[in-house]
């Protein structure tokens, strides 16, 4: 079974006959959207939503007859606000017709991969021969377990200043990676006086009220991150099938706005607006493409 099923509300599913049998009246219900490759060969995918924006993607191939014969499926979860307008690239993965999106994201600090939500659409696009730049991207991660925390407190004044810190070091990045080597002697002071602030700090002090928020690669897959985040909205999402109550939270990390969809008894704590979500995330994206409509691929 996948992993992250029990994060859209399908925890009691637990044998691969059980979830067999789902996707199959799952598949009954909802409509395919078809392309054909050549003459002997087509992609089809159904995207079952079990609540608004959340659900299960079968992706596959119709026969002949008319049989709709799946080959993979993967829990998802979209949102409507853009996370990032950077340069976005997308490579195909070794094992199956799946994507994976690469963004250079300087406010995290890392090269962010994700897992291409509406590969469908990008593989039409590239068959009709139409723009696959991607002008920006909508970030979603699944979560099987996480915690609450409590909100640091800041001052008007500390929030500014923050703020303000964040967007020159995030000149300095760029700069650096064009090849300015004073940005890069300037990033390589800051981070030793940060060093050395920080080690004085966490004699005295507490881990999570030095660290505001983190984004972090976790484990060896590559689209799998270790988040701390501020929570910014809450949204409870009941599954129709199992009515379990998922929690779609919109997180405020490291300066980028990205939901985190977890199912209630999994989140350790109550989640409140002002306070950080921690936990282990798969990152998923849907690319808004040039020249395509606002909400394709949703």
């Amino acid at each position: 079974m996948h992993k992250f099923l029990r994060s859209v509300g399908f925890s009691t599913y637990r044998k691969k006959r059980e979830i067999e049998k789902l996707l199959d009246e799952l598949e009954k219900g909802n409509a395919r959207q078809c392309l054909e490759l050549d003459e002997d060969e087509n992609l089809c995918e159904i995207r079952a939503e079990v609540a608004p924006g959340m659900g299960i993607v079968m992706v596959g191939e119709v026969e002949p007859n008319g049989h709709f014969r799946r080959e993979f499926y993967y829990p998802y979860l979209t949102a409507s606000d853009p996370s990032s307008t950077v340069d976005c690239s997308i490579q195909r993965h070794t094992e199956k017709e799946t994507y994976a999106g690469l963004l250079d994201e300087f406010r995290v600090g890392i090269s962010l991969i994700f897992y291409l939500d509406n590969c469908f659409e990008y593989r039409c696009r590239r068959l009709g021969r139409l723009s696959t730049k991607v002008e920006e991207v909508n970030l979603t991660g699944l979560a099987t377990e996480g915690k609450v925390l409590l909100p640091l407190h800041k001052t008007r004044k500390q929030i500014e200043m923050a703020k303000v810190a964040t967007k020159d070091r995030n000149h300095l990045l760029e700069a650096a990676k064009n090849g300015d080597e004073n940005a890069m002697e300037t990033l390589t002071i800051e981070d030793m006086d940060m060093y050395s602030q920080i080690s004085k700090r966490v004699m005295k002090e507490d881990l999570y009220s030095i660290v505001d928020s983190s984004f972090m690669p976790s484990g060896i897959e590559c689209d799998q991150y270790s988040v701390i985040g501020e929570i910014r909205k809450i949204e409870e999402k009941k599954n129709r099938i199992t009515e379990e109550v998922v929690y779609d939270l919109t997180l405020e990390c490291s300066d980028m706005i990205f939901h985190v969809g977890i199912a209630k008894k999994d989140l350790i704590g109550e989640p409140k607006i002002g306070r950080r979500f921690k936990g282990q995330i798969w990152m998923q994206g849907v690319a808004k493409f040039a020249g395509s409509r606002k909400n394709s691929g949703v």
